[in-house]
């Protein structure tokens, strides 16, 4: 029996969804994995600002034709393309912010804002009807507008802190706020949502500043680019020479609980490399913290820092070392100057009666 086929735009849009959403999803996060390469990119930048302009446009549009603002005929047969393409807006601008804030995470510490928006990317290809709803429409605009100016802020300023992301918070509801009075100045009715939006707008501010607080959100735009334990590191000029144990190809990716065989005498050195833009200068620190096995606890043990300047593709590196510590458990926190994670290298320290075979690194 033959189907019979879509009579109109909309029942055609419907008639492809289930083949047209997944082949969107692939080939968005494809082109944002291409494109969104550095935080610091103008063209990355704008590729993700012009998806949430496009969002919010459409959003403001959408309402208008519903509430009948906006008639004729161009605009009965473009209306039904309007959710589509919000959604397609918010794919795309949740997959590029997945890409860039997963480069930044430390999973350990990290992993529920990374995985927030790895279930809006995914999700996205569900919340079709939710699309018609103007709460969820702001509450996801909001949140792409908060998520955006996180990392933007700091590059267009040159630093980071709590009082960056505190400004970006306020002027993600400025932003807002200007956008619910254009609405409900173009869509009276819609002022009738004013509670509802108050709330969903006010839950994902207060989710922002819960995560960033705790130190769950990566504090973008650093990331860390390279890291590890090694027997010794050198500097000779613009080359750092790094020895370290022979390792698995597939050891650099899993990063799990590595084995620093240390023999008598020897230094065990932390080496990482952190990329920051361009104009950015900060302060790197290196956290050491032992496991006490007595208390199951984790136990400060010296914090060390230094300076890096951006611009270095491969990221600013540097290092700390210690001299005569335990043997056991160990991890290093690499930490910005206000205690945000960027990363961590675990490790347990054995001891051995001789130097162990190593490999020379060059980075």
């Amino acid at each position: 029996m033959q189907k019979r086929l879509p009579k109109s735009t909309e029942e055609l849009i419907k008639w492809y969804e289930r083949y047209i959403s997944p082949i969107t999803l692939i080939a968005g996060f494809t082109i944002d994995t291409v494109i969104v390469r550095r935080v610091d990119l103008w063209f990355s930048n704008l590729l993700l600002f012009s998806y949430l302009a496009i969002a919010g446009i459409c959003i403001l549009l959408l309402n208008l034709v519903i509430s009948s603002a906006l008639r004729g005929r161009f605009w009965t047969s473009f209306a039904p393309y309007l959710p589509a393409i919000i959604q397609f807006s918010f794919g795309a601008l949740f997959s590029g912010y997945v890409i860039l804030y997963s480069q930044s995470a430390a999973l350990a510490v990290s992993w529920i804002f990374v995985a927030i928006l790895a279930v809006l990317l995914i999700g996205n290809e569900r919340f079709r009807n939710f699309y018609k709803l103007f709460a969820f429409q702001f509450a996801l605009l909001f949140f792409g507008v908060f998520s955006f100016l996180t990392f933007f802020l700091p590059v267009i300023l040159g630093r980071i802190g709590t009082s960056v992301f505190l400004i970006g918070g306020v002027a993600s509801l400025a932003v807002m706020f200007f956008l619910f009075r254009l609405t409900s100045y173009l869509v009276p009715t819609i002022v009738s949502e004013r509670g509802k939006v108050a709330r969903v707008v006010g839950s994902v501010f207060l989710l922002f500043n819960i995560l960033y607080f705790t130190n769950a959100i990566p504090p973008l735009p650093l990331a860390l680019k390279e890291s590890g334990v090694y027997h010794k590191v050198e500097k000779s000029g613009d080359i750092y020479a790094l020895l370290a144990e022979p390792s698995h190809w597939y050891e650099v990716y899993l990063r799990y609980n590595s084995v620093f065989n240390r023999a008598p005498g020897e230094s065990v050195f932390v080496f990482s490399s952190v990329f920051a833009p361009t104009k950015l200068s900060t302060t790197v620190l290196h956290e050491w913290e032992y496991y006490d096995e007595k208390t199951s606890a984790w136990v400060r043990s010296g914090t060390f820092g230094f300076p890096i300047t951006g611009g270095r593709d491969g990221g600013y590196r540097g290092y700390t070392l210690r001299e005569n510590i335990e043997a056991g458990k160990w991890r290093v926190n690499v930490k910005t100057g206000n205690g945000l994670i960027i990363g961590r290298i675990s490790f347990t320290i054995v001891d051995v009666s001789v130097p162990v075979a190593t490999i020379e690194k060059r980075d």
